[in-house]
């Protein structure tokens, strides 16, 4: 997580656009929430947030966070496949975010067509659909690799190196696989390392752009460049969609 965005304050800020267009009260949905920064930081500004994570982990670590901060935050165990069953009687939301490359975790094309027009059919009239991703593109080109990081990185005290493992395949639709490793410095000069891994099915942005027109969806705006390592896009519902 790039250090702007390791507080809530800060995670909020990176969407700082879209949050400040938002009416008092406005509902939010944070779908893949993660360890909850962005979902606390919109409830502290007032916003009624709902945050669902397929993780009990991750929903666990937002909960408490939440707690930390002495905000109200609704925190759910949902899977994607659950999203229209479990949040389909609720009013419906202003903003739904889907943040930290988590559509990606989508089982390829179909499942990722899916997701989006779960998510659709929970915004308002007007409501938006915020959505960052990896630039899938440069990922394939480098190609399998070994990426260690060039410097520690300091987290709460303490100092590691962060280590990805890229497995990339030669089509877009198979599945592709990371290997994050965590190679942390003890005090006594020992070495702790723990590593996670990720299954992902990558896509292209215009496949993406397409995918949103299809559930319904316009682009208000993208930030897309095939140089830049990540990208966001904004969707909008209703008379502010454009094809």
């Amino acid at each position: 997580m790039p250090e702007g965005k390791l507080t809530p304050a800060g995670s909020v800020a990176a969407f700082g656009d879209v949050v400040k267009r938002l009416p008092p009260k406005a509902r939010v949905l944070d779908c893949a929430c993660g360890t909850g920064q962005l979902a606390v930081g919109l409830a502290a500004l007032g916003l009624d947030v709902t945050a669902t994570d397929a993780s009990a982990a991750m929903v666990r670590r937002t909960h408490q966070l939440a707690e930390q901060h002495g905000v109200p935050l609704r925190t759910l165990r949902v899977s994607w496949d659950e999203l229209s069953g479990r949040l389909d009687g609720s009013p419906p939301y202003d903003v739904v975010f889907c943040v930290g490359n988590s559509l990606a975790h989508a089982e390829g094309a179909s499942a990722r067509f899916d997701v989006l027009t779960a998510m659709s059919r929970l915004l308002s009239r007007d409501g938006r659909l915020v959505l960052t991703s990896r630039t899938w593109e440069l990922v394939r080109a480098r190609g399998s690799r070994l990426d260690v990081g060039h410097r520690l990185v300091r987290r709460q005290g303490r100092d590691a190196v962060v280590v990805y493992n890229w497995q990339i395949e030669q089509r877009w639709d198979e599945e592709h696989r990371l290997e994050i490793a965590v190679a942390q410095v003890m005090a006594d000069g020992s070495v702790l390392t723990s590593s996670e891994r990720l299954s992902c099915w990558p896509f292209r942005q215009e496949e993406l752009v397409s995918q949103l027109h299809a559930v319904g969806l316009g682009v208000e705006s993208n930030t897309f460049d095939p140089d830049a390592e990540n990208y966001t896009v904004v969707a909008v519902r209703g008379e502010h969609a454009q094809n």
